[in-house]
């Protein structure tokens, strides 16, 4: 009896020990590694947003992106200011480089440091309520070769999980570029978003309609244009087989883009 009652309780102690060591060890390796997570973020962020644009190195059949150890330069070479909106088009913050040029909103500005474009889209419209009137909406400006390319960050739902993407359009809300991510969608099917074929067709589509409403852009499974060669129709191919995914895209560029109708209205005065 007394044999077995010590062994459980070596058990137990070693037990114990073991989970405060393991503990231990896992809090310190994630402490000593947040800085490195951080700057990865960082980096995929900038390398996105340089690749709605354009800036990127795609060459072959695949997305290439600014390599990491270049897209910090890059960032700062191509995109010339950083933005702060309300859904009335109101600009709240501006940031040049690495200053901020000037503070509209005192909330905005105690919110939002240098580095707009790590906005936590997700956390901004949860925080918002579904009211647009309490969006905060980041807008990045970028110049290339002469072109001014706005560029607007958008999250919405897939079938599986979040899905989020970049959308860089000129003046007259003319699609020049995008780039799409997810969080869990299916391989082969929904994933599909972040591939070239599907990515290159939104090149050169209109955001508007033939009287200058709103309309966004639909993926459709039954477009009409399979070469996409109207870009006045609002709508692309949709990815075989993955339908909710595709209406994930098709909502989430509706409510978002249209927070940011307003503002380029007022690029017209």
């Amino acid at each position: 009896m007394g044999n077995k009652t010590e062994k459980d309780l070596y058990t137990i102690l070693f037990a114990i020990v073991m989970v405060v060591v393991v503990g231990s060890l896992l809090a310190f390796t994630a402490q000593y590694l947040k800085p490195v997570i951080a700057k990865n973020k960082r980096w995929e962020k900038e390398q996105n947003i340089l690749y709605a644009m354009g800036v990127n190195d795609n060459e072959s059949g695949s997305a290439i992106f600014v390599p990491t150890n270049q897209v910090d330069d890059a960032f700062k070479k191509y995109i010339t200011k950083q933005l702060v909106l309300d859904n009335q088009g109101n600009v709240l913050k501006i940031v040049e480089g690495d200053k901020v040029v000037k503070d509209y909103s005192t909330k905005v500005a105690e919110n939002y440091g240098t580095d707009v474009y790590l906005t936590d889209i997700k956390k901004d419209k949860a925080e918002a309520g579904g009211d647009p009137s309490k969006r905060h909406l980041p807008l990045f400006i970028g110049e290339k070769e002469g072109s001014t390319y706005y560029i607007v960050p958008v999250y919405g739902k897939g079938l599986w999980d979040d899905i989020w993407g970049y959308i860089s359009i000129d003046e007259n809300m003319v699609v020049q570029g995008v780039y799409f991510d997810h969080k869990g969608e299916t391989p082969g099917l929904g994933a599909n978003i972040k591939e070239r074929f599907f990515m290159d067709d939104f090149k050169g589509e209109h955001l508007l309609g033939s009287e200058g409403n709103f309309k966004s852009i639909t993926v459709s499974k039954s477009n009409g244009d399979p070469e996409n060669n109207d870009k006045t129709d609002n709508e692309v191919d949709a990815i075989a087989g993955a339908t909710i995914t595709s209406n994930g895209v098709t909502a989430m560029l509706k409510s978002d883009l249209a927070l940011y109708v307003p503002y380029f209205q007022t690029l017209k005065h």
